[in-house]
């Protein structure tokens, strides 16, 4: 598998966010508190709301929210079989395309845990 492609996501977010926030502050600022306000430990805890961002990831196929929500939800203390699992409800939920998309939530799932050591 090519794990750059993981570190490579990662930096294209945030290159996107930093040239969004230096084109469009206002904007970029009002959806960063939004994102913090939502994430942040309510009814449902970082962790679960990071596997729920990640199944919407791989439904929609977006490589760059598999990537970023595995990592999130990594370090909100989120097991791999968590992710894999929330992965499953996703193809359950979109079918067969979102199938495809274990593919980077198996090679972000690689890569972190070759990073922290795990595996």
């Amino acid at each position: 598998m090519d794990y750059d492609d993981v570190d490579v996501k990662l930096k294209e977010i945030e290159e996107l966010l930093d040239r969004l926030g230096k084109q469009h502050p206002k904007e970029i600022s009002a959806f960063s508190r939004f994102l913090r306000e939502t994430l942040d430990n309510k009814a449902l805890t970082t962790r679960e709301k990071e596997l729920i961002a990640l199944a919407l990831g791989i439904a929609q196929g977006c490589e760059w929210c598999i990537y970023l929500h595995t990592q999130k939800a990594l370090e909100a203390g989120a097991k791999p079989e968590e992710l894999f699992e929330a992965g499953l409800v996703a193809v359950l939920m979109a079918g067969g395309p979102a199938l495809m998309h274990l593919i980077p939530l198996m090679k972000a799932i690689e890569t972190f845990q070759k990073e922290h050591g795990e595996g």
